[in-house]
């Protein structure tokens, strides 16, 4: 008599696991951006007086930018849970309206961060003008790994690791206005952003015995773009460009 042998597969069960991973890393980024923008912007929209980190009133456009960014969020979300419980093919529909909306944060979010500085929003102490650079790598980081991601989306394994790095680079927004955050300065903050992708590589680690080479190019990317857009800030020629774009 034979006996049969069902085996898991091992790339089932890594399978498994990075839908585990990756839905979780999801939920706490969204967390996370609730608990930074809750007292800045998120819990002050029922208040009669909401004010934004950087002060002043909350004008449309910032309204605006609120809704596209919180839609990223939750998309984000959304789609990991697709594949998590897998519903791919919804998972792919949905990334095709993504697009769209990835689109309109570059768009909406350039033009609320110059917007921003030409009114002389910034953090307590930073020259508007400075402070401009940040907003402005961010977004350059976001088009870069979404575009990225979104040629790649056939290959699922550097795609859902790009768009972890696309979301990585615009995720310190939310982490600078945690309470106590700013005051720690840049290193800090930026380096609790950076977290999420050093959770990501240690998955991998863990996982697959290595870090995928989405991971090792990207993210010392992200990492090299902190000392690199703090060194051009106070330089002339930023300060130049930063000008004309606030005209």
């Amino acid at each position: 008599m034979a006996t049969t042998v069902f085996a898991t597969s091992p790339a089932r069960v890594a399978g498994a696991r990075d839908r585990v991973f990756y839905s979780s890393l999801a939920a706490v980024m969204a967390l996370t951006v609730l608990f930074g923008f809750g007292q800045t912007y998120y819990f002050r929209l029922f208040s009669g007086t909401p004010h934004t980190l950087t002060g002043g009133s909350i004008t449309p456009t910032l309204h605006l930018h609120g809704v596209i960014f919180t839609a990223w969020v939750l998309v984000f979300l959304v789609q990991t849970l697709l594949v998590a419980s897998r519903r791919v093919q919804v998972h792919r529909r949905l990334g095709y309206a993504s697009i769209a909306l990835a689109a309109a944060m570059v768009v909406v979010g350039l033009r609320t961060a110059i917007m921003s500085a030409a009114r002389g929003a910034a953090p307590p102490g930073a020259d508007p003008l400075a402070f401009l650079v940040v907003p402005v790598f961010d977004i350059i980081l976001f088009t870069g790994f979404v575009t990225t991601a979104l040629l790649k989306r056939r290959d699922k394994e550097a795609h859902k690791r790009l768009m972890v790095l696309a979301y990585v680079s615009i995720i310190t927004a939310a982490i600078a206005r945690i309470p106590g955050m700013l005051a720690l300065g840049p290193p800090v903050f930026f380096g609790a952003s950076f977290m999420f992708a050093v959770a990501g590589m240690a998955y991998d680690w863990t996982s697959r015995g290595r870090i995928h080479r989405v991971y090792a190019y990207g993210a010392p990317v992200i990492a090299l773009s902190v000392p690199l857009r703090l060194a051009v800030s106070g330089t002339a020629a930023w300060l130049s460009f930063a000008q004309w774009l606030v005209q």
